[in-house]
């Protein structure tokens, strides 16, 4: 038995586990976290963080290519310096990485480097070690790429993540899987001037998106150097040093490079889980409650390890509730239906709650308001006028029960729906509130009034 040497050991750092660790410290929990590459975990090192850095290199260009529609000339339009886009991308994840190490020291968190695994007990090895000792354990390791058609990640065949980090910008890329992630990586190359073909298995990209705010995001993309393929059925892949030949339905091409963006897997192999007696899913996720709590007493799970949708935002919020449930502060179970999500290609995709089909198929009263984005002046003052907002509503007492935006600052633009039905509001209230103009938060204004019969911009 070892002592207790830690209130809170959080396995993981990554927006899940280093969150969860500073709200240990904060509720005055003796606290460490265990690290076996980089403080910030994936996403911040080598996925949502380089993602997004690139994806706004990609922004920056498309405004000076339309640059001359405001009378402003650039001569022989922009160039691309792939090395000063990579140096741009190590110094955001570099400033953030360092800002998450930073708080760790101001709350007097320990960072154990190295693997950590699970004993019976419930207490915790690094790299095989000595035994710590700890009354509340974490467990935030995340989620690892999962490779396609017999292939292994290297040389030409790329994870997002190794996607986002190439040196030098690919000619023909293949993005294997329309998903958040993958339209990313298309929107992203594409605008950066490399040929990129989109295959998505299912009919339209986003599946997860409402079917009308999917085609609307599609229609874009397809503008920006993208083949979208839905209903891809590829027959084989061969990837070979010079390059990635695919043969799908309509013929055969050849890439520089594939990247896979259709799946990921628990990263749970090392975590000794067996050992501990914590049980997993049939989804290959660690089972949890409402509060977190695997079937280890005193182990918590959170983020892309336990059930749900794979969101950084989404684990923060878990390693609150299970810091919060284990210091005795009884917190409110997360409402998982209702986490917003967020795709930042262009123009950025945003949604919480159920899209039109899923209301009527679940037998709500549905009533729904949708607007173009050009509606609020804004977007025609600042060029951005592609895009929609659409509201779900149940017409019995207003109730705002799903939100889809697609539209430049989507992401920012859902937050003012989510926050409505937190705090028990509906889309009549939506309605009714004054919005400053011209901004585009007023086209959520307008979708709101369509809702509740009073659309005036439309």
């Amino acid at each position: 038995m070892a002592e207790s040497q830690y209130d809170c050991i959080v396995i993981g750092s990554g927006p899940g586990g280093y969150v969860a660790a500073i709200r240990a410290a904060q509720v005055g929990m003796k606290t460490a976290v265990v690290e076996k590459d980089r403080v910030g975990g994936r996403c911040l090192n080598y996925a949502c963080i380089p993602a997004k850095a690139v994806l706004r290199v990609a922004d920056i260009v498309e405004e000076v290519r339309h640059a001359k529609d405001f009378g402003v000339s650039v001569n022989g339009g922009p160039e691309i310096d792939f090395k000063g886009v990579a140096s741009h991308r190590d110094k955001v994840v570099k400033t953030l990485t360092g800002g998450v190490s930073n708080l760790m020291k101001k709350n007097k968190i320990d960072v154990l480097t190295g693997e950590g695994s699970l004993t019976k007990d419930g207490n915790v090895t690094v790299d095989g070690g000595d035994e710590i000792g700890a009354k509340t354990v974490i467990i935030a390791t995340g989620s690892v790429s999962k490779p396609l058609f017999g292939l292994e990640f290297g040389d030409r065949v790329l994870s997002t993540e190794t996607g986002w980090a190439l040196g030098k910008l690919p000619g023909r890329l293949a993005v294997v899987g329309g998903g958040a992630s993958g339209t990313e990586v298309a929107s992203a190359f594409g605008r950066l001037g490399t040929e990129v073909f989109l295959f998505e298995a299912l009919p339209q990209i986003l599946p997860l998106e409402d079917e009308e705010i999917a085609k609307v995001a599609a229609r874009e993309i397809a503008k920006q150097n993208v083949k979208i393929v839905t209903g891809a059925e590829i027959e084989s892949v061969d990837a070979k040093k010079d390059g990635v030949t695919i043969k799908y339905q309509d013929g055969t091409e050849k890439f520089d490079y594939i990247c896979i963006a259709a799946g990921r897997a628990a990263d749970v192999e090392a975590l000794g889980l067996d050992e501990a007696g914590i049980e997993m899913d049939d989804s290959g996720h660690i089972k949890v409650d409402e509060l977190l709590r695997t079937t280890k007493e005193g182990v918590y799970a959170i983020g892309d390890i336990v059930p749900g949708p794979a969101l950084a935002h989404k684990a923060s919020d878990e390693g609150v509730v299970a810091i919060e449930h284990a210091a005795g502060v009884d917190p409110h179970p997360l409402e998982y239906d209702y986490i917003p999500g967020a795709t930042f290609c262009s123009p950025q995709v945003a949604s919480f709650g159920f899209t039109e089909k899923q209301a009527r198929d679940a037998g709500y009263d549905v009533v729904v308001g949708k607007v173009p984005v050009g509606a609020a002046g804004a977007a025609t003052v600042y060029g951005d006028r592609s895009g929609m907002v659409k509201i779900i509503g149940d017409k019995k007492y207003g109730e705002l029960i799903g939100g889809h935006i697609v539209s430049a600052k989507a992401a920012d633009l859902i937050e003012e729906l989510v926050m409505a039905r937190h705090l028990e509001g509906g889309f009549h209230e939506v309605a009714h509130t004054v919005h400053p103009h011209p901004a585009f938060a007023e086209a959520v204004m307008e979708a709101a009034r369509a809702a509740d019969g009073w659309l005036i911009h439309g």
